[in-house]
């Protein structure tokens, strides 16, 4: 179990509250946004095999690995969300430090539901 005062996804709940219970499998996201939130904070925390479970087949690498040591997730800023076409999109701007400095990531991220629960598809760079 995580510790954290409050979960990196910023609700302002504790992590284990939070997104902590999607990670360890006790729970599932209901929305596209609580999922892209609790990959936002499975970046964080480095848990790799969330990100894994929760990425469609199609599109998911055959290996997921996460170097922390290049980068740490400071922040997460929602944008805004749409549902089109049988597929949510969610559009965000996480923050990072990394030994080059800090740094942004924007993107559209596509979600669809199979078998009942969110994954992630795919991205667009912002």
């Amino acid at each position: 179990m995580d510790l954290r005062p409050t979960c990196p996804c910023g609700s302002g709940q504790a992590y284990d509250a939070c997104c902590g219970r999607l990670h360890r499998g006790a729970a599932h996201a209901d929305t596209a946004e609580e999922l892209m939130r609790s990959r936002y904070a499975a970046f964080a925390v480095g848990d790799a095999a969330y990100l894994w479970r929760t990425w469609h087949p199609r599109t998911r690498p055959d290996d997921l690995s996460l170097d922390t040591s290049t980068r740490t997730w400071t922040g997460l800023r929602v944008l805004g969300s749409a549902h089109e076409g049988g597929e949510d999109w969610v559009e965000f701007v996480a923050s990072y430090d990394s030994p080059a400095g800090p740094g942004q990531q924007h993107e559209r991220s596509r979600f669809e539901r199979r078998g009942g629960r969110w994954v992630y598809v795919d991205g667009e760079p912002g």
